[in-house]
């Protein structure tokens, strides 16, 4: 009996978790990120939508941070939008991205007539003057379809990040070799040692 109520709860709790799920919303998303060479640097392309029960209204916008190696005047975007580069935000309130505040951020704000999801947005790009792929922060701002209160979400895309450089394996520090020069005579008075107190020894 208690088994059977135990099974019918769980079913229940599941159902509503599944119910919530389906009901849950976010704001605008980058769903592509595609990286080609563009006279001597490189395209990043974001491929943005705004999922279903959202609307992008005049105002709204979406920031990717720490875009390393921005090259300035590069960038396109669809019609009614337009692009700002900072160094901090824009950021939504109630998220809570990191932020480096040495590499530029890049905001997107929308400008042109209210649109409703779910509906792809367009591509947006910025040029770069690196091509290695890194993760950080997206953040972007609408409103809810349903009651038209905004709407602020966070998530991760790829971003350009700069070349790390790697010390080649085998090459020891200076510092090694200072604490391996002063061992080395040591080992061999210790060697002496040994081999002076077995010969006394016999």
């Amino acid at each position: 009996m208690f088994r059977k109520i135990g099974l019918v709860r769980l079913f229940a709790v599941a159902t509503m978790t599944v119910a919530l799920a389906n009901t849950a919303s976010a704001g605008l998303l980058p769903t592509n990120v595609q990286v080609d060479p563009e006279a001597g640097n490189f395209r990043w392309t974001y491929a943005i939508v705004l999922p279903t029960d959202m609307k992008l209204q005049s105002g709204n916008y979406f920031t990717i941070y720490d875009f390393a190696g921005y090259v300035p005047g590069g960038e396109v975007a669809p019609p009614g939008w337009t692009l700002s580069a900072s160094k901090t935000g824009l950021t939504a309130p109630l998220v809570n991205p990191n932020d480096d505040p040495a590499i530029w951020n890049l905001t997107w704000k929308y400008t042109g007539a209210t649109q409703f999801g779910q509906v792809g947005l367009g591509n947006f790009w910025a040029i770069s003057t690196f091509q290695n792929r890194g993760e950080d922060w997206f953040t972007g701002q609408t409103n809810r379809a349903s009651d038209g209160f905004l709407d602020n979400n966070i998530t991760t895309t790829d971003v350009p990040v700069g070349q790390i450089i790697i010390d080649p394996p085998g090459v020891p520090e200076p510092a090694t070799l200072a604490l391996a020069a002063l061992g080395l005579p040591l080992i061999g008075m210790a060697r002496a040692f040994r081999r002076r107190k077995a010969a006394l020894a016999a």
